[in-house]
């Protein structure tokens, strides 16, 4: 099939399927599928946009055929390159993007729903709303508009901490088996019928009952365990990361090695809140009121973020538009917005102007007023360690005698109850962290060579959680921003990297410091190509796609056909 007939063969083939305007070829029109959000690009034969699970169904039918690696991509949303070509293959590459697949199923009355490839968290957040529940994550991807399908596939989430990474053992998804053939396995535990067709029909048009859908006693769809493992705070493991084996089960952890067509998810009953602002000096405080969070409290938290002084500035000046972005148009248009920037960009490279945009959208965001509450600003001034609580309200009267007294004793923090304004700002500010650093480089270009970006789990029992790195590492960094999920010691660390600095070189210095620590990396944005798959997740890939057809070369495994 490398011939000019034979791809222009497959080409007609895949238009006749999915339309013309849906199978780009052009490099300025396949570059925001080629790219990562921050890391990862490369060359594609095509970009396929299915509009139907037929049409899906039939597109891996010729790319099986014709011996194509098919790249699975959901909302792009990834930050380790983990949904995106990247080097050399051995064959030609289709990216197949699910964007136009966004189909959402409630079933079990809102107990749980179905979701197809294209769903949106912020899309069923919306769906789940009238029925007053919630799905796995509501905020933080969901800003950027990532699927729900890609979270699965990438054990990520975890931003609520009784429900843990994403997971779910009820999946309809299809693989290259061991002799080469496409078979479509469904295992979401709802009768649709017997052939491919016949099953991904029914599912899309939802031609099926409540008595079709079954009660799966030995399967489950959500992570059972978690709000359990992260509360065992003298373990000298950590809670969660990406090459955990017991959270690999077909879809769950897959990471595009199989092309999943829906999964069955649980949906979670809304809770009313109360969020709390932390300040301190000394990080010894929040090791305190995590461990009594953790361990004495009747309930576990919903959630508890932090965010380092350094990553609180850089996250308000150069994710500023992000935040502000949010507050007008809320998050279902934010991948539009990403989308047309890309655009620009791609345009304005071209002549040798990339960061243009940047540095415009910087220039106009600073000139607006303040978007962050005034006394989250005034903890800033005075306290370098920031914690963002989420408590249940029938709790809040204890969180806030324990802090009460806890500061009395300890005069280096403090804290206040936050309104439902400022705590909602609060963590929309946390979510907007997570993008600034790339901001920064984008409008630096001529200080900074690139971001190193880490994604740990520390050990439970890690008293010692922030970071000393040796003098001679620390002087090639200009900025390092600290973030992440506190009370699962899931931290993110970016480093902003001077110009000449080999950042991939300082990496890899930074994964000898984290062994020595007894880290696990990655811990939820999973491997792309930036992480080795350990053991365990590389065995799951093998097992998944025996031929290694699907999402070739991530987590530096092989890139050659059957694994060579």
């Amino acid at each position: 099939m490398n011939t000019l007939s034979a791809s222009k063969e497959i080409l007609q083939k895949l238009i006749h399927v999915v339309g013309k305007q849906h199978v780009l070829t052009e490099d300025s029109d396949t570059r925001l599928y080629r790219q990562g959000r921050r890391y990862g690009s490369g060359e594609v034969f095509a970009v396929v946009a299915p509009g139907s699970l037929i049409e899906q169904w039939k597109v891996l039918q010729l790319a099986v055929e014709a011996d194509f690696i098919v790249i699975m991509q959901a909302a792009n949303t990834g930050l380790t390159g983990g949904s995106t070509p990247f080097g050399e293959y051995d064959r030609p590459v289709i990216v197949l993007s699910t964007r136009r697949l966004k189909g959402i199923q409630v079933i079990q009355d809102g107990k749980q729903v179905v979701c197809l490839p294209g769903a949106t968290l912020d899309a069923l957040e919306k769906e789940l709303a009238g029925y007053n529940r919630e799905p796995h994550s509501v905020i933080g991807s969901s800003c950027i508009g990532a699927s729900v399908l890609g979270g699965v596939c990438n054990n990520s989430g975890g931003a609520l901490v009784r429900r843990g990474p994403a997971y779910t053992e009820l999946a309809l998804y299809a693989r290259v088996n061991e002799d080469g053939s496409l078979e479509l396995i469904n295992h979401l535990g709802i009768d649709l019928g017997q052939t491919p067709e016949e099953i991904l029909l029914n599912l899309e048009h939802k031609k099926y009952n409540a008595v079709d859908v079954r009660q799966e006693e030995h399967r489950c769809a959500s992570d059972q365990r978690y709000s359990h493992d992260v509360c065992q705070v003298d373990e000298n493991t950590p809670a969660r990361f990406n090459a955990d084996p017991t959270r690999l089960f077909e879809a769950s952890g897959s990471a595009g090695k199989v092309c999943v067509f829906a999964v069955r998810l649980d949906t979670f009953e809304k809770i009313p809140s109360q969020v709390f602002y932390v300040g301190t000096n000394s990080h010894d405080d929040l090791t305190e009121i995590r461990r009594f969070l953790l361990k004495d409290l009747p309930r576990v938290p919903i959630a508890g973020e932090y965010i380092h002084r350094v990553a609180y500035d850089i996250g308000a000046e150069f994710g500023k538009d992000t935040f502000m972005f949010i507050e007008k148009f809320g998050t279902a248009k934010v991948p539009a917005a990403f989308a047309m920037k890309d655009k620009v960009d791609g345009y304005l490279q071209k002549f040798g102007l990339r960061g243009l945009s940047d540095k415009v959208l910087q220039w106009v965001t600073k000139f607006l007023p303040s978007h962050l509450p005034k006394r989250m600003n005034e903890f800033r001034d005075l306290y370098e360690h920031h914690l963002v609580l989420r408590i249940e309200h029938q709790d809040a009267e204890q969180v806030t005698k324990f802090f009460t007294d806890y500061f009395k004793q300890h005069t280096t923090g403090d804290f206040f109850c936050c309104t439902d304004e400022e705590g909602r700002k609060a963590f929309l500010h946390r979510f907007a962290v997570a993008g600034a650093a790339i901001r920064y480089r984008d409008t630096h270009l001529s200080e900074v060579e690139d971001i190193v970006a880490l994604d740990i789990a520390l050990r439970r029992n890690d008293r010692e959680w922030v970071e000393t790195l040796p003098k001679e590492m620390d002087e090639k960094i200009l900025h390092k921003l600290y973030y992440g999920h506190f009370l699962c010691h899931v931290f993110h660390q970016d480093y902003i990297v001077k110009k000449g600095v080999d950042p991939l070189a300082m990496e890899h210095e930074m994964w000898k410091l984290l062994d020595d620590r007894g880290a696990e990396y990655p811990a939820e944005h999973n491997v792309g190509h930036l992480y080795v798959a350990k053991p365990a997740l590389k065995n799951h890939y093998q097992k998944l796609d025996p031929t290694n057809s699907f999402n070739v070369g991530i987590g530096y495994t092989s890139k050659l056909k059957n694994w060579k």
